[in-house]
């Protein structure tokens, strides 16, 4: 065991706490930068912790590689990281996320307009939602094929009813004395879906974007392990454990987190733009 490994890092990480506490604490707490600033500090505080841990225990690599591991495996592998990302994230999950946004959207509007489906549909759809996707992936795997079309095909089902739920409910979301007045106006179904009912439902909409934007990825990684071709994250994270290479698996995870956050954050920043008026954007500036 190497003590200064451990006394190093249990060091940094008082340090860091102390410097977290100030700044939450002090006036420019609301800003911007001190928002990223809390949780990178914190971030890489804990990314110290593991590294004193493993070095100070000799933690061995095929139970627990140190963040310095990793990202070596990260920089010699980019080639393999990258064609694996476009198999999962490009093919699989952005795909299967963009066809399944649009079809949960036209559905949404088709139970809008019919009370028989909204009574229908939305208690299939929680049942749906409610499958286990280790039960419904083999399944489409085996309709599919391996290639990306069946990680697609997964993805759909795992964002197609919580956006429609979600949009659903935001279509409900204005109440009756705005949609008297539009009747008042003497507006259409359409004008008054597009000037009143929709705008009004974009923040339950992107909040049923958002929450997809993680069960896309997810559902592409896990439908991967039960058949793909020769690369993609999933089959890279089964095969590399069979191996014993936890570095590269480790690796796979970081691409993965990195993508999610990005996704995630892509969807929070155009929402940001759509929905400028409502009071949570307002308060988060």
């Amino acid at each position: 065991m190497n003590e200064g490994w451990i006394v190093g890092a249990l060091a940094a990480l008082l340090a860091a706490s102390y410097v977290n506490i100030q700044v939450a604490n002090s006036e420019g707490r609301d800003q911007a930068i001190s928002r990223f600033f809390v949780p990178v500090l914190f971030g890489i505080s804990l990314l110290v912790l593991w590294q004193g841990i493993v070095r100070g225990f000799n933690v061995p690599g095929v139970i627990l590689p140190a963040p310095s591991d990793i990202w070596a495996r990260f920089l010699a592998s980019t080639s393999i990281l990258w064609q694996d990302f476009v198999q999962t994230f490009v093919k699989g999950a952005l795909s299967g996320y963009v066809m399944g946004a649009f079809a949960a959207f036209a559905t949404a509007l088709l139970v809008d307009r019919s009370d028989f489906l909204r009574r229908g549909i939305l208690p299939v759809g929680n049942f749906m939602a409610a499958l286990p996707i280790v039960g419904i992936a083999p399944i489409l795997v085996m309709w599919f094929g391996f290639d990306w079309q069946s990680k697609a095909a997964v993805v759909v089902v795992m964002v197609f009813f919580p956006i429609l739920v979600n949009t659903v409910e935001g279509l409900r979301a204005t109440d009756m004395m705005q949609r008297d007045l539009m009747q008042t106006y003497a507006a259409s179904y359409w004008q008054s879906l597009l000037k009143l009912r929709l705008p009004a439902a974009m923040p339950f909409i992107f909040n049923g974007l958002k929450v997809a934007t993680t069960l896309a990825l997810i559902g592409a990684i896990v439908a991967e392990f039960f058949g793909s071709p020769i690369r993609g994250m999933g089959f890279r994270i089964s095969t590399e454990v069979g191996r014993l290479a936890l570095d590269m698996v480790w690796a796979e995870i970081l691409v993965a987190a990195i993508a999610g956050s990005a996704f995630y954050g892509a969807v929070a920043l155009l929402e940001s733009f759509v929905t400028f008026w409502h009071p949570s954007q307002r308060r988060s500036r």
